[in-house]
């Protein structure tokens, strides 16, 4: 990259109000109001909430800003002199993004891979990692806490590529392949959704696709890790679980199957309800196809779930057993601000999802 074109910008930020704890409850939705609030030729895989308010997003040629509040837009587009042999521009593209209390990350997908963190108090942006390999390949970030983080990306030795921040991401250090599970050939990620990585708590679980899909697991913020199999289809680099999603420490679902056979739904859709050590297909041969994004509804306790693709939106009300699909409307990713509304990204827009 030559340079960077950078807009100045003013972070306008609400105080956290208190949070109480809801009840459980049966939403029941079925339907969805789609409302865009941005409209753009972007690519739009990954995106972040903060306070309510603000979302951050990355998409192919950089990274932005959206004030729900205000409605300003503040795109950061990043330009490089060559792009010779290549259709996509890996070094641009912003796939995994995320907030903590002081700072936004934005994470590129390919070689060399940057890492930037922009503070939120005084808007300066730095490089905090990069990586220059042939394989690098990142998919996606996450926070266990504002003082450590976890991205990860697919091989390019015999296991995934980790990264972990232990000092409010003012430095990552990519762990070593003698502390992880060996991955097979073949076996790798996808950045579909920046949907690879999900913590509760402490734990943390990382899914992977291809050749093999699988689980990887660390109870301990990424000190230690195992890795556990799950009946999704795979076999082919197009193949597994393009997404994870934790309700609480023991119940979680994986969700994928295979982009180029949109409409094939079977064995694209597991859950677990013991952490992630066994895995059950739910809806087999049924219900939706390939997705890129699973999430579960806020409050619901765990038996209410959404999800997006290119191919629409479909909702599930009974712990993924039976799926409905409200809109044919395409996203990449969800995020949810409370238990009915939700902000969705796709290809040329972000939109804010009210769920009826």
């Amino acid at each position: 990259m030559r340079f960077i074109c950078i807009v100045a910008f003013v972070w306008l930020f609400i105080a956290c109000g208190a949070k109480t704890k809801k009840e459980i409850v049966t939403h029941g939705f079925s339907s969805v109001l789609i409302d865009v609030v941005l409209d753009d030729s972007l690519s739009i895989r990954a995106l972040d909430i903060f306070n309510d308010s603000l979302i951050g997003f990355g998409f192919d040629k950089g990274y932005g800003f959206i004030n729900m509040d205000t409605q300003k837009t503040i795109l950061r587009e990043f330009k490089i002199n060559d792009t010779t042999g290549s259709k996509k521009n890996w070094i641009t593209e912003q796939r995994a993004v995320g907030f903590t209390d002081e700072a936004f990350f934005s994470l590129g997908v390919g070689s060399p891979a940057r890492l930037r963190k922009i503070d939120r108090i005084n808007n300066k942006e730095k490089i905090v990692y990069i990586e220059t390999h042939k394989k690098v390949f990142y998919d996606a970030i996450a926070f266990w806490n504002s003082n450590e983080g976890i991205a990860m990306g697919d091989p390019t030795e015999d296991c995934l590529s980790i990264l972990i921040t232990r000092d409010r991401g003012e430095s990552w250090k990519k762990l070593s392949c003698d502390d992880l599970p060996k991955t097979v050939a073949g076996e790798a990620a996808f950045a579909a959704s920046n949907g690879n990585i999900a913590i509760v708590d402490n734990k943390t679980w990382i899914v992977s696709g291809g050749i093999q899909s699988r689980v990887f697991y660390s109870p301990d913020k990424g000190t230690t890790w195992e890795v556990f199999d799950t009946p999704l289809i795979d076999g082919k680099e197009t193949t597994g679980a393009y997404s994870i999603d934790f309700y609480d420490d023991y119940n979680g679902i994986v969700f994928g199957g295979d982009y180029t056979k949109p409409t094939q739904n079977k064995a694209n859709k597991a859950i677990t309800k013991n952490g992630g050590k066994t895995w059950q297909l739910v809806s087999d041969a049924s219900g939706p196809g390939y997705k890129s994004c699973i999430r579960y509804v806020p409050n619901s306790g765990g038996k209410e779930m959404i999800a997006v693709g290119f191919t629409g939106i479909s909702i599930s009300n009974d712990f993924g057993k039976h799926w409905k699909e409200i809109s044919k409307e395409g996203f990449y990713i969800v995020r949810f601000l409370n238990d009915s509304i939700a902000i969705a990204g796709g290809k040329g827009r972000i939109a804010k999802l009210t769920f009826k």
